[in-house]
């Protein structure tokens, strides 16, 4: 599979992940979820091309994808991804406390959403 397709279900899931929350619609969430985690993890397969790849999405339209890109892109683009995440963690919400713990995960050093 192409990688821009792997991004593509990456980002449309990320974002139906969050409407199903928003909805309280948890079981449909967790589905979601675990698309785009094999998306994530299609990407990795093809090593930093298909992490490179899903960098494209830190300008997404979407804060939500802006931050799933950034939270697990933090070891191999630590500069750009975090400062997605230091931009989003400014709001209040839901996505900026999800921007909030990944930047306090990495700090801590117990992240590991794309260990090396």
């Amino acid at each position: 599979m192409k990688l821009e397709k792997l991004v593509e279900q990456f980002a449309e899931n990320v974002a139906a992940q969050t409407d199903a929350i928003w909805r309280g619609d948890a079981k449909t969430g967790n589905k979601h979820a675990r698309k785009y985690g094999a998306a994530f993890d299609k990407l990795r397969a093809h090593g930093d091309a298909g992490r490179d790849a899903l960098a494209a999405l830190f300008t997404h339209p979407r804060m939500d994808v802006r931050v799933a890109a950034a939270a697990v892109l933090l070891r191999h683009r630590t500069a750009e991804a975090k400062a997605v995440l230091e931009e989003a963690a400014k709001g209040e919400g839901m996505v900026p406390f999800e921007a909030q713990q990944a930047l306090q995960r990495w700090e801590e050093g117990t992240w590991a959403l794309d260990p090396a």
